[in-house]
C-alpha cells in the first residue's frame, strides 16, 4: 500500500495543535476525496463515494487509528452478459486516519447520504472551547 504525509495547510488551526504525527490521513491512491472539518465541538470527516450502499463501508477504530474501507464487486450481478470489453465491476478503498486524543472514541458516529459518507467525532468535554472569563483585580 503507498502512504503519502497529510499536506500542512496554508494556516495552522487546532487539528495542527491536537496531532503529535504529521500523519493525519494516510492516503492510498485509489482512496476516495476527504474533507476534514473542524467545528467547536467535533471533527468532521467527509468522504466522497457516489454510487455506494451504507452497508458497503467498513469503519473500524484500532489504536488510535479510523480506517474508513469499502469493497464494492458487482460481477456476479452481470456474468450472464457477454462483454467486449469490462473496465468497471469492483471498487475498494481504504483511507487511515490518525486520532487526536481530544476525541471522545465512544461517541464516534457516521451517515451517508447523497454520496458523501460523513464521520463526526465528537470532542471531549475538556477538549471544548470554553467561554472567556473576566478576573477582577482585587
Amino acid at each position: 500500500m503507498n502512504f503519502i504525509k497529510r499536506q500542512n495547510p496554508v494556516f495552522n488551526t487546532l487539528i495542527d495543535d491536537l496531532l503529535l504525527t504529521s500523519n493525519w490521513s494516510r492516503v492510498h491512491d485509489d482512496a476516495p476525496a476527504v474533507n476534514i472539518i473542524e467545528a467547536d465541538d467535533r471533527f468532521d470527516l467527509q468522504l466522497l463515494a457516489p454510487g455506494q450502499k451504507k452497508g458497503d463501508f467498513k469503519i473500524a477504530l484500532e489504536e488510535g487509528v479510523l480506517t474508513i474501507s469499502s469493497e464494492v464487486d458487482q460481477h456476479s450481478k452481470e456474468d450472464a452478459l457477454s462483454f467486449t470489453r469490462r473496465e468497471f465491476g469492483y471498487n475498494a478503498f481504504k483511507r487511515a486516519f490518525d486520532v487526536p486524543d481530544s476525541v471522545a472514541v465512544e461517541k464516534i458516529s457516521a451517515q451517508y447520504k447523497e454520496g458523501i459518507l460523513t464521520v463526526s467525532l465528537p470532542k471531549k468535554e475538556e477538549a471544548l472551547s470554553q467561554p472567556k472569563k473576566l478576573i477582577s483585580v482585587k
